[in-house]
């Protein structure tokens, strides 16, 4: 009875000792460090654009040059501009071809943006238009006038030599025009007599410019009596301008 007492208690001490001992062998669990936090995130870069508008101008003319950035706590414009807003535009009027530069700078860094303006030379004013030299017949109708005479005459009258004056003073300088004296007549008498009458009347002048050096060889007459008249109303004031030696160019 003792016996079976004895190796109960001894068993049980033994079944306590295995116990502890599985319990003392048991791996123990690491336990985990805690997480660091995420580094914190770099600041942005800064973006910038430039632009001119327009790109080409002539000397003296003006652009416009337009910007805008992000991310900027600093925006200058070289060229003498300046410190600029982060976003803007202004007038520029450049002496010559320039190139500006924009600086942007920031947290994140700087950044440059370029545009160009080219100036060109503004063009040359139109030539003047050359003074166009009259030609032989506009100087001559200028130059060489009618001349007029009295009623029944064919003698030259005293403002007839002014005129007559005038012409040779032309025909000399122009020694190579030939021309035609036509005398006229009014409206009164008959057309026989008014034809010898204006053949008279151009003879007359043609004599008064021989007599001022004017070759004859250059002079032909003829006569169209009262047959062309420049004047067709029936008073003295038509028929003086009626009364007449024309001149005109041969051609």
């Amino acid at each position: 009875m003792k016996n079976r007492k004895f190796l109960n208690v001894a068993a049980l001490c033994l079944f306590a000792l295995l116990i502890a001992i599985s319990g003392g062998c048991k791996k123990k669990v690491p336990v985990a460090p805690p997480e660091e936090p995420p580094p914190p995130a770099p600041p942005p870069k800064p973006t910038a654009t430039l632009s001119a508008s327009p790109t080409t101008i002539q000397k003296g003319k003006s652009s416009t040059l337009t910007w805008s950035t992000t991310n900027a706590t600093n925006v200058s414009i070289n060229q003498g501009i300046g410190d600029v807003s982060t976003s803007g535009s202004r007038s520029v009027s450049p002496s010559s071809s320039t190139t500006y530069t924009l600086t942007a700078k920031g947290e994140g860094g700087s950044i440059t943006a370029s545009a160009r303006v080219t100036v060109t030379a503004p063009p040359a004013p139109p030539p003047k238009p050359k003074k166009r030299e009259p030609t032989i017949e506009e100087m001559f109708t200028k130059k060489v006038k009618d001349i007029y005479f009295d009623y029944d005459k064919s003698e030259i009258r005293d403002d007839a030599r002014a005129t007559l004056a005038a012409a040779s003073e032309f025909l000399k300088k122009y020694p190579q025009v030939s021309f035609t004296i036509e005398g006229h007549c009014d409206e009164r008498g008959s057309g026989e007599y008014n034809l010898g009458l204006g053949d008279r009347r151009a003879n007359s002048a043609l004599s008064h410019l021989t007599s001022m050096g004017i070759s004859s060889s250059r002079v032909k007459t003829i006569s169209y009596g009262k047959e062309r008249p420049q004047c067709t109303e029936s008073n003295e004031s038509c028929w003086q301008k009626n009364r007449r030696a024309h001149f005109v160019l041969s051609r």
